[in-house]
């Protein structure tokens, strides 16, 4: 669903999705992120789904945070926004979105239609004798 890649600090470069909201970011055990840099509070913010509006951040009141190097309390997010928490950058991307496999129902829909061709025959069949 989202991706959130920490570009600088002791995990630069590690990737997280995010499944389930709110997703907690800070040094908290409970954290979905946890980040041991300076700077970072226990539960330092929170991102959340909100419909229809979409993805928000809300900051912990005492915490401190960027949004494209802006200060922010509360930010609706978009693709590629560059979140600063403490002394780490994270950058925030939608993730892909991955097709379910329709093979099943393909199979399914063709063996519908042979059953309907089948009995069509049959029928064909019965009328003509």
């Amino acid at each position: 669903m989202v991706q959130l890649k920490v570009l600088s600090g002791k995990q630069a470069g590690a990737v997280t999705v995010a499944r389930r909201f709110p997703f907690i970011v800070g040094r908290d055990a409970s954290a979905n992120l946890r980040l041991e840099e300076e700077g970072v509070w226990e539960r330092h913010l929170e991102l959340d789904l909100q419909m229809p509006e979409g993805f928000v951040l809300i900051v912990h009141p005492q915490a401190r945070a960027t949004v494209n190097d802006q200060p922010v309390q509360q930010a609706l997010l978009r693709n590629g926004d560059l979140i600063g928490v403490g002394t780490v950058k994270i950058r925030f991307w939608l993730s892909e979105t991955r097709q379910m496999g329709l093979r099943p129902r393909e199979l399914l829909t063709w063996a519908a239609l042979a059953a309907l061709c089948a009995g069509q025959v049959a029928l064909i069949y019965a009328l003509l004798r």
